[in-house]
């Protein structure tokens, strides 16, 4: 079975992350300062079978519950521990044994001796990301998701998503990173198993994906960085052929009966107050909306929505957003992007839709 296949593949096949014969697991833009920081603390084992194809951890989580899917040897796990401070916590879920081994082996010493927290705030349970029930996880028990190049290995990307929704509380976020095509691949290319155990087998469309996102209630998903991905391995390009594939980090909110299918003005202003560690200066929502502390921007309901209208959003505390709905003025034109140029794999892989869409 896939699963099988692929609980093998990163269980026995690979002994560490430089076994890979693409870039898709790997992460090559520099990671943010308090993020080196709390990875430089992390065992070394944990780091050396970590396969990963970014950084999906946002600013500012104290106090956070947050879940990890996939979450291998704990990486993500270990650092988000750090992040959210004694009073928040992690789950690391992961259906492969040989990972879950090492991700617990350094729990309780990380974070009480290196971490000098009274008790451990991270956890790793056995299970699979399209049962999260079956895991224990309950209905809107966490406030953020991470996910790191896992979701393209599952044979039911759907569930996942439904899954991911019905675990969040209102104005929780799935923050991720994973793999992406530019079109649907043919069957030769989705069934070739090292092609999936490297995360490409199994790379969605992006527009297909971006249909799944709102059917489980993830509307107007939105990429905050991405990069395209490098095939080393000869006989693996020629298989692939034309297909591009992109590793993207997408940000999808849980704001029940605030999000709308495309962007729509109603004259609103958000704010950003300069508070989230690390972004003194600026915010980068996504590619397209980067915030100036105390600088005011006109935004459309979704964006208003996702960093704080009526403080429902986690962002809500570092976001003034001012005006309601009660005037709509059309759809909201988003102008252009002032992070991604055209040229941008992020924005080369997610052209825009002409008027009213901020993805």
């Amino acid at each position: 079975t896939v699963r099988s296949e692929v609980s093998r593949y990163y269980g026995e096949t690979l002994s560490d992350s430089s076994d890979l014969k693409t870039s898709a697991c790997c992460t090559p833009n520099a990671l943010p300062t308090i993020l080196k920081e709390a990875l430089s603390r992390v065992p070394d084992e944990v780091k050396a079978k970590y396969y990963g194809c970014g950084s999906p951890l946002p600013a500012g989580i104290d106090g956070l519950r947050v879940l990890d899917l996939g979450s291998g040897s704990g990486r993500d796990c270990y650092v988000a521990a750090a992040l959210v401070g004694p009073e928040g916590s992690v789950t690391g879920v992961d259906m492969t044994d040989a990972q879950l081994d090492v991700a617990r082996k350094y729990v309780d010493d990380y974070t009480q001796d290196t971490l000098g927290y009274s008790s451990s705030n991270v956890k790793f349970v056995k299970g699979q990301i399209e049962y999260l029930d079956d895991a224990g996880i309950e209905d809107s028990s966490v406030d953020l998701i991470i996910s790191n190049c896992v979701i393209n290995l599952s044979p039911d990307k759907e569930r996942v998503l439904r899954e991911a929704y019905r675990v969040l509380a209102d104005g929780g976020e799935f923050y991720f990173s994973d793999v992406y095509c530019d079109r649907r691949l043919p069957q030769h290319v989705r069934e070739h198993e090292v092609l999936y155990g490297e995360c490409l087998a199994g790379a969605l469309y992006i527009e297909d994906f971006k249909r799944l996102c709102a059917q489980a209630g993830f509307l107007d998903a939105r990429i905050l960085e991405g990069h395209e991905i490098e095939i080393h391995d000869p006989e693996l390009k020629e298989i692939t052929g034309n297909a591009k594939f992109y590793s993207l980090t997408y940000r999808l909110f849980k704001l029940p009966g605030l999000m709308e299918t495309l962007c729509e003005d109603y004259g609103q202003v958000a704010t950003y107050k300069g508070t989230l560690p690390g972004h003194a200066h600026n915010y980068a929502l996504d590619d397209h909306h980067l915030f100036e502390t105390g600088k005011p921007m006109l935004v459309c309901g979704n964006t208003a929505a996702m960093v704080g209208e009526n403080g429902v959003s986690w962002l809500s505390k570092h976001f003034d957003v001012r005006g309601d709905r009660t005037t709509h003025f059309g759809l909201f034109d988003c102008g252009p992007s002032p992070v991604a140029s055209p040229a941008s794999p992020a924005a080369a892989a997610a052209p825009s839709a002409s008027g009213g869409s901020c993805c």
